[in-house]
């Protein structure tokens, strides 16, 4: 007797039958497969229930990661990382009004910045700076050639040049977000923490990393006001805040206020011990801080590396 090789997925299962596509087997062959399919009818409804339990966790795990990244079209943010200084530039968006922010971008991936900028649609009206950096050349200058209507912005403190020079309480608007000016200087006089209130997020620059602080041994660094700075305008956010610093050299991504506050190896000290800590670090003086001082200094315009030199 024949039967259709196909028939346990037949919707008729008409043994001794077979369609067009399929052709008649051997009785014995018959018999080995009913057995067979007669053993696949008991694992089926196993595995098919070991298939939808493992779509429902991928469909979870994607809902969640989707969620994070602003699934749900109120706002955008992206953490983009710069790999040969670890520093981590953020892009905010609105995307009703399409206004966007750029926090600390570099001048080597600008081209990538740009080209994430267009293909979101989105119009930049602010690239901005924690602060002077010492180790890598800010690209705030190259953007605005980028971009025409777009600002630059930091810390009136820092001394360097740009369309905007902010000060403790400032707010920077963008849609119907604003971002809070917090002066946090003891890593260098000009820091800032931006404060996302709408989304309960702050970027912390170098005053607070992950587990960590910015160095305080040169660019007007002081141990003694970057302890005040982190545990009177940081640590006084809400516990829940996730704080995105602007660099990170152990592949951590961000923390939050309460982690900080209960984990920093440095700053959960009292602050004579949190001085001597910073003291005794003796790191090696920043490679790039001869060349990035001074372009930071006026926007990133200044002593370009070639590409860009004749890209202006």
């Amino acid at each position: 007797m024949a039967t259709c090789r196909a028939r346990l997925f037949c919707c008729f299962n008409i043994r001794g039958l077979h369609c067009s596509v399929n052709k008649p087997t051997s009785l014995t062959a018959a018999r080995k497969l009913q057995t067979s399919n007669e053993k696949s009818r008991v694992e089926l409804p196993r595995l098919s229930n070991l298939i939808l339990s493992q779509r429902n966790r991928n469909y979870q795990f994607f809902r969640n990661m989707s969620g994070f990244a602003g699934k749900d079209k109120d706002y955008v943010f992206r953490q983009l990382l710069e790999y040969k200084s670890f520093t981590y530039s953020y892009l905010l968006a609105d995307p009703d009004t399409k206004e966007a922010i750029l926090i600390d971008p570099v001048i080597e991936t600008v081209p990538r910045d740009t080209k994430i900028v267009k293909d979101l649609g989105l119009n930049l009206k602010y690239a901005i700076n924690t602060h002077v950096h010492a180790d890598h050349i800010t690209g705030t200058g190259f953007l605005k050639k980028q971009f025409p209507t777009c600002k630059s912005a930091i810390s009136a403190e820092s001394k360097a040049n740009a369309d905007i020079k902010l000060k403790e309480g400032d707010k920077l608007t963008f849609g119907k977000y604003e971002l809070e000016v917090r002066s946090t200087p003891g890593h260098t006089n000009g820091c800032i923490t931006y404060v996302w209130h709408d989304k309960e997020m702050a970027f912390t620059g170098d005053a607070l990393l992950v587990r960590g602080c910015g160095r305080t041994d040169f660019q007007e660094g002081n141990s003694e006001t970057l302890y005040n700075s982190v545990h009177t305008k940081i640590f006084s956010l809400p516990a829940n805040y996730t704080l995105y610093p602007a660099h990170d050299y152990t592949g951590q991504t961000s923390t939050t206020v309460a982690e900080e506050k209960m984990m920093n190896p440095r700053l959960t000290k009292s602050r004579e011990e949190f001085v001597k800590i910073m003291k005794e670090l003796n790191l090696p003086y920043p490679k790039q801080i001869d060349k990035a001082l001074p372009a930071n200094l006026v926007c990133g315009l200044y002593n370009l590396p070639e590409e860009f030199s004749q890209s202006q």
